[in-house]
């Protein structure tokens, strides 16, 4: 039987992944989690075949959450199933150490077909992002100026580009504001610009507010 752990701050999207993996005769979601760090502490505590992680999380975003699990159990497959573009965020989660990266609204055998390829170790990469990724190291020179931002940096950015003050991105992040302020501070230089205005004008010109 083929152990998964599933990650998601949803409960109708955590119910429809049960769904479909238990579904299967020989897959079972054995734990759901709402936030990263439950994740983080049931991966430490108890072995599993499969994680099922997603993105958009409370506090640590998904690919932090990625990186440290690679980090404890490096062998362990991560299927990242998200909402957010797989143009933009697929590549930092396959060089995050994701084994797959595929939308919420994919095909359920799709789905299906990823978390068996990888749970053998493979990659499961769909045609899309792997022309994705041919692009990438193709084109490395020619990079946007927000590819040069870490995935914290680029999730601070995307927060200022919604209007958000620094309180509530400090609360929703679990940062200090005096972090959250070093971190906007990094964004800017290394994006060449001055004001939040002009973040949240290139973040939306560069689809960078689309999930």
């Amino acid at each position: 039987m083929i152990k998964i752990i599933i990650a998601d701050d949803h409960p109708i999207v955590r119910s429809g992944m049960v769904q479909i993996i238990n579904h299967e005769v020989d897959m079972k979601v054995a734990v759901e989690c709402e936030t990263g760090e439950e994740l983080l502490s049931k991966v430490i505590d108890s072995d599993y075949d499969i994680v099922v992680l997603d993105i958009d999380l409370p506090g640590r975003s998904g690919i932090e959450i990625l990186k440290e699990i690679k980090k404890i159990k490096p062998s362990l497959p991560v299927l990242i199933l998200s909402s957010y573009d797989e143009q933009r965020y697929g590549v930092r989660a396959i060089q995050a150490g994701a084994n797959s990266f595929l939308s919420k609204d994919e095909d359920k055998k799709v789905i299906i077909e990823a978390l068996r390829r990888i749970k053998g170790g493979k990659k499961y990469i769909s045609p899309k992002l792997a022309e994705v990724l041919a692009m990438d190291i193709d084109s490395t020179s020619d990079k946007p100026p927000h590819e040069n931002l870490s995935d914290r940096e680029l999730e601070i950015m995307r927060y200022i580009a919604l209007g958000k003050p620094v309180s509530e991105i400090a609360e929703a992040l679990s940062l200090s504001v005096n972090t959250v302020n070093t971190y906007r501070a990094r964004v800017l230089a290394k994006m060449g610009m001055k004001s939040n205005t002009q973040l949240a004008i290139y973040a939306l010109e560069n689809g960078l507010l689309d999930k």
